[in-house]
């Protein structure tokens, strides 16, 4: 199929051209979590033709979720969301290679998990993990794309390793894990924030959420802006923490 038949109007966008197609086309994408932001940042990268995404949740579907996970419907109750997920995506756009894989990711397999991908889209509800794949891509190289969210607000940031802040250098200590309040339109507004900056970021377009973090409140309808810089004593991008590892 040529790119000109399916993609045409993103073609169309000045700086993109079937060079950016093809950009997106040979990219290889890790998506942790396929929920609340995983499914719309899911949807807008296969709707959008990256070449591969690989899907990491370990969780089943449960009904509670259904009111913003988008990737899912009654019928996949019980059902593994990174089955489910590929199911869908699939059915979107069959020319993305979709790789569903139903681990909890941690310290032993996070390096492993994330070979081969060009970046990592965080698109979890835990600070633990976060973390872990902060420094795994930190270590890697490769970008790192975070988005959170809290009731009707949510946050995004793009992190660069070697150029921008880290999700350490902003939150030097996150919130425990615990069951959090979420309306749906929350990470389908910062889920689409992130595939919109892989897409920038693979494409090679924009400016790119580094060294800011973008702020969004539904409630009020208003988005703000934090400018954030690099901590050199952050533990995981820190100039410290790297003198540190090389002795």
């Amino acid at each position: 199929m040529k790119f000109a038949d399916r993609y045409e109007r993103q073609i169309m966008i000045g700086g993109f051209g079937e060079e950016g197609q093809r950009r997106l086309a040979n990219a290889s994408v890790f998506l942790a979590g396929a929920g609340g932001l995983g499914s719309p940042a899911a949807i807008y990268l296969a709707a959008a033709g990256v070449g591969r995404l690989r899907i990491v949740d370990r969780d089943k579907v449960e009904l509670s979720n259904l009111n913003r996970q988008i990737l899912h419907g009654e019928m996949d109750l019980g059902r593994k969301k990174a089955q489910s997920a590929k199911e869908k995506l699939n059915n979107l756009n069959h020319n993305v290679i979709i790789e569903d894989i139903a681990e909890e990711i941690n310290e032993k397999n996070a390096s492993e998990l994330t070979d081969g991908c060009d970046l990592v889209v965080d698109a979890l509800d835990n600070f633990q993990a976060r973390y872990l794949l902060n420094k795994t891509a930190l270590k890697k190289n490769i970008p790192f794309f975070h988005g959170g969210v809290y009731g009707f607000e949510g946050r995004a940031m793009t992190v660069i390793p070697g150029k921008s802040a880290c999700l350490r250098c902003l939150y030097r200590k996150g919130a425990e894990h615990m069951k959090f309040p979420v309306i749906g339109v929350a990470p389908a507004v910062i889920g689409s924030i992130q595939a919109a900056e892989v897409i920038k970021y693979l494409v090679g377009i924009g400016k790119l959420l580094t060294d800011r973090l973008l702020v969004y409140d539904g409630l009020s309808s208003t988005f703000a802006e934090m400018k954030l810089k690099k901590n050199p004593d952050c533990e995981d991008c820190g100039l410290t923490n790297r003198i540190r590892a090389n002795q």
